[in-house]
């Protein structure tokens, strides 16, 4: 795994795959940082990046999450200039590289990744077990950056089904289903369970750009 804000312009020349981790700045309950989603994808890229011999490019911090608009610390750009910029930096890393491909952490992103044949990309998919804050995304900060996760501080949320809580979502935001903005239940997190979810992420993305 190389990375490409390390590489020299002739270093990069040619390079066969960039991957482009792709999060958020937004919410994440009381214990986690607002960073969550672009750590996650970030570490993932790198596992690809490592099995691939694929160049991680600086990550899309600053995503769509205007469904967490209502907490503090949330900073959002929005489906339609997510888009643009994504379609105009694949656009710019293609006049060099053979393959340009978006590593996706945050599930708000992926209408602007769909709105254009343009932009390639792969899903970390973290929402197997709860949807936001919990369990999965706890057990991979306590993983990757266990200094930022305040365990003392980590409570349930709302743990229904997606659902059954999309339309009030919808309409409201994750603060009409969830006044702590958490979706699920973080209790039993642990760097192990963590560490299984990365490699699982990984080894999925793998076979998928294999």
């Amino acid at each position: 795994m190389s990375r490409v804000a390390d590489a020299t312009s002739a270093e990069i020349a040619g390079a066969r795959l960039v991957l482009v981790p792709v999060g958020s700045v937004e919410q994440h309950g009381p214990h986690l940082p607002l960073d969550t989603d672009t750590v996650i994808a970030v570490a993932v890229a790198q596992g690809v990046a490592a099995e691939l011999g694929a160049w991680v490019a600086p990550p899309i911090s600053y995503g769509s999450s205007g469904e967490h608009q209502s907490y503090a610390g949330t900073s959002s750009v929005g489906t339609e200039a997510l888009t643009h910029l994504a379609v105009e930096l694949t656009r710019s890393m293609r006049t060099w590289a053979e393959r340009v491909v978006l590593v996706n952490a945050h599930g708000g992103n992926v209408a602007a990744l769909t709105a254009s044949d343009e932009i390639e990309w792969v899903p970390c998919r973290t929402e197997s077990v709860d949807l936001h804050a919990g369990f999965t995304e706890t057990s991979l900060m306590l993983h990757l950056r266990p200094g930022s996760v305040r365990l003392d501080l980590a409570e349930a949320g709302n743990t229904q089904p997606l659902s059954e809580i999309l339309p009030a979502m919808m309409a409201g935001g994750v603060a009409a289903v969830s006044p702590n903005g958490v979706l699920g239940d973080p209790a039993g997190a642990s760097a192990a369970e963590g560490e299984r979810v990365l490699k699982a992420m990984v080894a999925e993305i793998v076979e998928a750009l294999s």
